[in-house]
C-alpha cells in the first residue's frame, strides 16, 4: 500500500500548468495532480487508444472542455469521466486543482 499526500503537491508555477506525477509505474491505470493558475487552460486533445480517464476536481471551479467548444462548468468535488480518445480540456477560472486518472496508463 502507498499513502499519497495531495496537500504536498500544492504548488502553482505563474501563468502555467504544475504537473505532479503521482503514479505513473502501474500497469493498470496512471494518476496525474495538475495545478492551473486562474485563466490558464489545459488545452483540449485525445489519444487515439482505448481506454477512460477521469478528471476529478479538488480545488477551485474552471470548466471540462470538450469538442466543438463544449463547456461544462466544473467545481470542487465534480467528477468527468470519459474514453481516452474523446476530445477534453480544462479551464481554470479561479486557481484549480485536478486529479487525473487515466486505465489503462498512457
Amino acid at each position: 500500500m502507498k499513502v499519497l499526500k495531495l496537500d504536498d503537491t500544492n504548488e502553482y508555477t505563474s501563468g502555467a500548468m504544475k504537473r505532479f506525477f503521482l503514479v505513473q509505474d502501474s500497469e493498470y491505470f496512471k494518476i496525474i495532480n495538475f495545478n492551473l493558475e486562474a485563466g490558464v487552460t489545459f488545452p483540449v486533445h485525445s489519444h487515439d487508444l482505448d481506454g477512460d480517464l477521469s478528471i476529478q476536481v479538488l480545488e477551485g471551479s474552471g470548466f471540462f472542455l470538450g469538442e466543438d467548444g463544449a463547456e461544462i462548468p466544473a467545481k470542487e468535488g465534480d467528477i468527468l469521466v470519459s474514453q481516452i480518445r474523446e476530445p477534453h480540456g480544462v479551464r481554470a477560472e479561479t486557481n484549480l486543482r485536478i486529479l487525473v486518472t487515466i486505465a489503462p496508463p498512457i
